[in-house]
Order: C-alpha cells, then sequence, then structure tokens
C-alpha cells in the first residue's frame, strides 16, 4: 500500500471511528429535536427517503471491487452471515411481539427491523471487535443488494398480520432508496476515484448527520405516543439486538468459522439498517411503527461498542492465560 493510500485510510478509519462514538449521541439530539421543537423539523419532514439515499449513497462510495471479489474467494461465510441475517432476526421479532404481547403498530414496527439488511456503522463495530472487517463489508453489501426482495416479502409475510403492508410498493422504495444510491456510489468509485477518494473522510458524518434527521423527523410524527411506548420498545429493541448478536456467535460457531468470522456474523445478524426500517414505516406503516427502527438505531451503536469492548477483553484475557507477562489490550481510542 502507497504511503498516501495508507494516509488516506487512516484519515477514513479515524473519521469513522469518531462518528460512530458521537452517533447515539447525535440520533438522540435529533430524536429530542424532533419531540421539543416539533416546528424546527417540519420544513423537511418529507425529506426521510432522499436522506436515507444519502446514507445508502455513502456505502456504495465506501465499496471496492476487492469486496466484491471477497464473495467469490469466500462464499461460505458470506452465505451463512446473510442467510442468518434474513432467518434469525425475523424469527426473533415475530418471537418477541409475541412473548411482549406488544400493540400491532410496536409489533410491526419490531418485524419491519427484524427484516432489515445489516446495519451500515456494522463494519465499524466489526474492526473494534477485531473481526473479519473483509467478511464484515461483504455480508452488509449483499444483504443490502438483496434487500429490495427479501425485506418486502418477509414484512408482508410476517407483520401482514398486524397492518396492511404493500410489498410491492416496498421493494420498488427500497430499490430507489438503497439499490439505486449504492450502485451509484459505486460507480462514481470506479470511474471517479478522484473523487470519491476526497468525499470519503466526511462520510460517517455525513451519514450521522442524515440519520439523526431522519430521527428526528419520525419523533416529531409519534411525539404524542412515545411516553407511552417508549418503554415497552425499548424492551423489545435490547431483546430482539441481543439475542441477534448470541445466535449469530453460535451460528458462526456452529458452523465452524474462525472466531473472527463468528464475530463478524454476530455484529452482522445483531445491527440492522434501522434506518431504512424506519423511513419504510413512516411510508408504509405509521409514525408509530417507526419507533422501533429509531431506538434501534440509538441502542445498536451503544450495544455495539459495550460487545467490541467484550471482545477485547476476552482476547486480552486469553492472551494472559498463555503468557502473564503480556500486555494488556491496546484500548478502544480514536
Amino acid at each position: 500500500m502507497s504511503q498516501s493510500r495508507r494516509g488516506a485510510t487512516t484519515a477514513e478509519d479515524r473519521s469513522a471511528l469518531i462518528a460512530s462514538v458521537v452517533f447515539p449521541i447525535l440520533v438522540v439530539v435529533g430524536g429530542c429535536i424532533g419531540y421539543f421543537t416539533p416546528s424546527v423539523v417540519a420544513p423537511i419532514t418529507g425529506g426521510t427517503t432522499w436522506l436515507l439515499g444519502v446514507v445508502m449513497f455513502g456505502m456504495g462510495l465506501t465499496l471496492k471491487v476487492a469486496d466484491f471479489a471477497i464473495i467469490a474467494k469466500r462464499p461460505t461465510p458470506v452465505l451463512i452471515g446473510v442467510i442468518a441475517q434474513f432467518v434469525i432476526m425475523p424469527v426473533l421479532a415475530v418471537l418477541i411481539t409475541w412473548m411482549l404481547n406488544l400493540p400491532p403498530e410496536i409489533a410491526a414496527g419490531v418485524i419491519l427491523v427484524g427484516c432489515a439488511p445489516g446495519g451500515t456503522t456494522s463494519n465499524v463495530v466489526t474492526y473494534l471487535s477485531r473481526g473479519d472487517v473483509a467478511l464484515s463489508v461483504a455480508m452488509t453489501t449483499v444483504s443490502t443488494l438483496l434487500a429490495p426482495i427479501f425485506t418486502p416479502l418477509l414484512t408482508l409475510w410476517l407483520a401482514g398480520q398486524y397492518l396492511p403492508v404493500s410489498a410491492g410498493s416496498m421493494a420498488i422504495s427500497t430499490v430507489k432508496m438503497v439499490l439505486l444510491p449504492v450502485l451509484l456510489g459505486l460507480a462514481i468509485t470506479f470511474f471517479l476515484p478522484k473523487i470519491a477518494q476526497a468525499i470519503l473522510p466526511a462520510l460517517p458524518w455525513i451519514s450521522v448527520v442524515a440519520i439523526g434527521a431522519i430521527v428526528a423527523i419520525i419523533v416529531s410524527g409519534s411525539r404524542d405516543k412515545i411516553v407511552e411506548a417508549g418503554l415497552l420498545v425499548l424492551v423489545a429493541v435490547m431483546i430482539h439486538n441481543l439475542l441477534g448478536y448470541a445466535l449469530g456467535y453460535f451460528t458462526g460457531k456452529g458452523t465452524k468459522q474462525t472466531e473472527s468470522a463468528s464475530r463478524t456474523i454476530a455484529v452482522e445478524v445483531g445491527m440492522q439498517n434501522s434506518g431504512l426500517a424506519a423511513t419504510l414505516a413512516v411510508q408504509y406503516m405509521t409514525p408509530l411503527a417507526a419507533l422501533p427502527g429509531v431506538i434501534f438505531s440509538v441502542w445498536h451503536t451503544l450495544s455495539g461498542g459495550i460487545f467490541a469492548m467484550v471482545m477485547r477483553l476476552r482476547d486480552d484475557r486469553a492472551k494472559r492465560a498463555e503468557n502473564p507477562a503480556a500486555p494488556a489490550a491496546e484500548p478502544m481510542v480514536v
């Protein structure tokens, strides 16, 4: 790797790491703005689709041809992770709605989150967890590209009993909000690499601000029911996310994947593209159905940091068991 490329990668990594730390704070700020000052959000209330498109465009700009080569070279862990993504989380969502006896709108929203592809911040959390970052990028890419098919169909099948679901319209919207922006970003990276490289350091911040704005819009539309339903939704989201990490990890181990690949599968399964889920819920369900996606946006970022810390501490204990004189693991600094 050249010195300039190494420096660019370092800048991107630092920007992504800092943005991931600030992300939950800005999401909470966005929620507070939407709740306490809805008039401030009113001018952009119709912009959720465009805002999510910006986030997905940024994801497309980060992709490289080498990311797709991983899929060809290591199809087994990618396939296992993607299948787990679209099986474990939807099934867990249905079970949670049943166990907690969730109201129809919230139940539909939780299931929609479960049917969403991998989260855009999963790659950073995988890096912090000492997982396989290349595999994480490949899994996120594949699940995102499959989202226009699987997210609407799974939502119709599993959530249709709670609220009417237009799978066809949802699929078209997912193509517009996810697939086309990702492909556009990928095309710019391939044909205009210098432009893409100049934009990359700012992308995490653009994505964070865009998701914060989406949260503000959604909260402003459901503020009258948030106090009533917020705690129940938080409990459902926490159970959903934590079980996703655990079952994803044991899926990796059960299919004889490496430790780093198992951690990657855990993160990819546990972290959902909640921004997509919330945006689709606003468009095709109700503002209250979007609340699980909003809360998931905050919670899974916090839990991802905790997961990474636990994995690093686990590595540290293992090293000390093998060599008591070994230094402690490096702290997660940005």
